[in-house]
């Protein structure tokens, strides 16, 4: 008999906030981590501006050995520590003993990018002819699986450690993945997340396509405007988000503290077919994909109370409504609340669709729909779908029953995952 599949732990390193606490109290408040960077200025970039996790001097020495410190250069790979490890702890979990991995936890923590500045400095003493000064920690910083190995070392991890990837929507099909995995009686819980590097070496090849704001380096928490008539490009993000995915039985034997319910999901893509590209989805398979998941997750449209879209603050915004008013077959009034974190933590690509699933959990707790930022000209073609009060631009006092998070991602591919208010 398949069990039910619930969150109990999140960990968080966003631009918004390192731990839990502050990631929430941006969210509820609206505080914007996007920031002016200096190196971006220096290497001539058009956009300047980014949402980069603030870690503090000595902050990782908590989660990392001072042999796994050495030559550590993987800023990505420092995020997804952070945050799984913190899922993990949050969950009330134990790292395995040393003598016997925990055989019934696993790992599926995606990436897009890992290691670069890694992997540009063993470029240069690779063409220097330095190869021995590499270092014996090079490899693993720069394989994308490095992040869920690391994960899996840290935490001894018996059961699948792998990771997934497939681009902004990497986090989120992670967490289908985890889902499906628990829910089929493979492992009894699964800690499932996703991070992306920082810096110029990631972002570079998004500014060269002009897809990034140029007109807001003076004022950088107004650049990211999603829904917004006078959004220009998604600002440039990183972190990492992390959940602990677990089954029913398992979390009430330990008498765990329960986020959410996972009804369920659905990841498709458009095959780069009728409208779709490398760049641009096919609406027609995002709505198969929010339809799917809903057949998936046993629940009907009207069940729907809150949507956290992708919506990056490009002219794919009001598209991207579309899809959903037509895949919900709702509008105007009867449309659900929606809302996008990227407008106070940017678009942290591969790290995105975690990092929002953490957000969109956090709703359930705090029993509110988390406020919209820089919408102050609501894009004309929006409003002729929904009505403004869907699109709230405070944090309202409203504890949803069920949020959709949909990721929808370079190549086409596109995932949308259920959550729902537990109840026993």
């Amino acid at each position: 008999m398949e069990d039910r599949v619930v969150v109990t732990g999140l960990g968080i390193c966003a631009p918004n906030g390192v731990t839990l606490e502050d990631f929430t109290n941006s969210l509820k408040d609206g505080i914007s981590g996007i920031s002016f960077q200096q190196k971006l200025k220096d290497l001539k970039f058009g956009c300047q501006v980014a949402g980069v996790p603030n870690i503090e001097a000595g902050y990782i020495n908590k989660y990392f050995t001072s042999l796994q410190l050495r030559g550590l250069n993987a800023s990505g790979l420092v995020y997804g520590v952070i945050a799984g490890t913190d899922a993990w702890t949050d969950a009330g979990l134990t790292k395995a003993q040393k003598d016997e991995p925990d055989w019934d936890s696993g790992i599926i923590f995606g990436t897009g990018i890992l290691g670069v500045d890694k992997f540009r400095e063993s470029i240069h003493l690779v063409d220097a002819g330095n190869t021995r000064r590499l270092g014996s920690t090079s490899v693993i910083q720069t394989m994308a699986s490095g992040i869920s190995a690391y994960l899996g070392g840290i935490l001894g991890s018996g059961n699948q450690v792998t990771t997934n990837s497939s681009a902004c929507t990497t986090g989120t099909e992670g967490v289908i993945m985890a889902y499906d995995r628990i829910r089929s009686g493979k492992a009894k819980r699964i800690l499932t997340g996703s991070c992306s590097d920082s810096g110029p070496y990631v972002w570079g090849g998004f500014d060269a396509m002009r897809i990034l704001p140029r007109k807001y380096n003076e004022t950088p928490t107004a650049a990211s405007r999603p829904l917004s008539a006078s959004a220009s490009g998604f600002v440039p993000g990183s972190g990492a988000g992390a959940l602990v995915l677990e089954s029913l039985t398992s979390a009430k034997q330990r008498g765990a503290k329960i986020y959410a319910e996972v009804l369920g999901g659905a990841v498709n893509s458009g095959g780069q077919r009728g409208g779709g590209s490398m760049t641009a989805p096919n609406s027609i398979s995002v709505q198969r994909c929010i339809k799917m998941a809903l057949k998936n997750s046993d629940i009907e449209s009207k069940d729907i109370e809150a949507i956290n879209g992708h919506l990056t603050a490009t002219g794919k915004d009001p598209v991207e409504v579309r899809n959903w008013s037509i895949a919900l077959q709702r509008s105007g009034l009867d449309f659900p609340y929606i809302n996008s974190f990227k407008g106070i933590m940017g678009h942290g690509l591969a790290a995105a669709g975690s990092m929002e699933c953490v957000g969109a959990v956090l709703q359930f707790k705090e029993e509110q729909i988390f406020g919209n930022v820089n919408i102050e000209d609501l894009h004309p073609e929006i409003e002729k779908l929904v009505d403004k009060s869907r699109i709230p631009l405070k944090t309202l006092n409203f504890r949803p029953n069920t949020i959709a998070k949909a990721s929808f991602g370079f190549g086409d591919v596109n995932a949308c995952v259920i959550f729902r208010d537990f109840k026993a």
